[in-house]
């Protein structure tokens, strides 16, 4: 049997122990923008999990280009990351935080969505269009993992070519955020009133081969802000894709159970919606922040400029201020002149890696306040680009 079955998959074909996902504790459960308490919220809980789009590996779907691969299992767990957190995006923008899912979940715009991200090349988000835009314009050969930044740019590349999401990505690079750039992006001049949805993401890497502690504060306000789309990142050598937290754990969805691909169509025939079941899964799992690879990405969406200039305003007193928790990245309105150090030395920087990577010639405390160099001027579009300057 080529299924990778995880426990939390078995409670739903009929085994009778609980799962243990969400922990008997006062504390509260947030979930992408949503507090919840874990005593009394457990079935709403699971419901909202349950309702996010779960993206997993898949066999059997056409091979990718001219590579012979007709299965993911192994390679595409990051590019499933980046289908969570796009597909996150699109559920909220089009039918609401507040929505939910149920096995006859069968709206036209719901059908829609789901049908971006299925493995064919037809669909805009699938793995076939990931992989290759990948391939072409990030050098990545199908069938190489990818890090939190190079899914990051493929996505931005592919919205451009889907006008039914209505949706625009803005990469934050250099630990960023500049204001004006994302205004540029969404902000019609011919109509200062109108805004593209946006969804921002911002790479970072928050220690060496560990997150350094004193991240991790600030990592929870990221899941508590409002438009939080989670976060992608993973584990050494596994990515996963958070979408909140609970004490000093992270709740997650897992891509890595290979499932059978295919269409879920109109989801009328019993095939189709057998098949829509298993873009869901009602069992987060956690893991504690201490155990995430340091390279990740938070993500946030802004439907209207409204809830842009809230999240703004919440970044720079909740997140960037350093009162609350030590910032995770800058917030600015413009964009820094690059510039280039004038000496680099062998044992103080090297290329910023994929998240399964380590660096063993720096320590962790030399970097609490790492800086990105830009050796051109123009900005930067994949993580090999990076550079971590001590």
């Amino acid at each position: 049997m080529d299924y990778m079955l995880d426990a939390y998959v078995g409670y739903d074909i009929g085994t009778v122990a609980e799962p243990d996902d969400i922990p008997k504790t006062d504390e509260a459960v947030w979930i992408l923008g949503r507090q919840y308490n874990a005593a009394q919220d457990l079935e709403s809980i699971r419901k909202d999990v349950q309702s996010r789009l779960w993206c997993t590996y898949r066999r059997g779907f056409v091979a990718i280009g001219g590579s012979q691969h007709t299965s993911d299992k192994g390679w595409g767990c990051m590019l499933r990351c980046g289908q969570m957190v796009l597909a996150e995006a699109l559920l909220q923008l089009h039918l609401g935080r507040n929505w939910s899912w149920t096995a006859e979940t069968n709206n036209q715009t719901y059908l829609d969505i789901v049908n971006r991200f299925e493995d064919n090349k037809q669909a805009p988000f699938s793995l076939h269009q990931i992989a290759l835009t990948g391939e072409s314009s990030e050098e990545k050969r199908v069938g190489e993992w990818f890090g939190p930044n190079t899914v990051a740019q493929v996505l931005k590349k592919l919205v451009k070519f889907d006008d039914w999401c209505n949706l625009v990505i803005h990469v934050a690079l250099d630990n960023t955020v500049a204001t004006d750039d994302i205004l540029e992006l969404c902000v019609d001049n011919t109509d200062p009133t109108g805004w593209k949805p946006l969804l921002l993401i911002i790479p970072l890497r928050l220690g060496i081969s560990e997150i350094n502690p004193i991240y991790v504060d600030g990592l929870k306000k990221c899941f508590e802000l409002p438009g939080s789309c989670g976060m992608i990142g993973g584990r050494p050598n596994q990515a996963l894709y958070f979408i909140g937290y609970v004490g000093n754990e992270t709740l997650y969805l897992d891509p890595h159970t290979v499932q059978r691909s295919g269409s879920i169509g109109t989801k009328i025939e019993q095939d189709e919606r057998e098949l829509d079941e298993t873009f869901h899964q009602k069992y987060a799992r956690r893991i504690n922040f201490s155990a995430m690879d340091p390279s990740l990405a938070v993500c946030f969406e802004c439907r209207t400029r409204k809830d842009f200039d809230e999240l703004m305003r919440r970044i720079a007193e909740e997140l960037t201020s350093g009162t609350s928790c030590q910032a995770l990245f800058e917030l600015t309105k413009t964009r820094q002149a690059p510039w280039t150090p004038t000496t680099v030395s062998s044992t103080s920087s090297r290329k910023n890696s994929e998240p399964n990577e380590t660096f063993n010639e720096i320590s962790a405390n030399e970097i609490v306040n790492e800086e990105f160099e830009e050796v051109e001027h123009r900005q930067l579009d994949s993580d090999e680009e990076f550079e971590i300057i001590a």
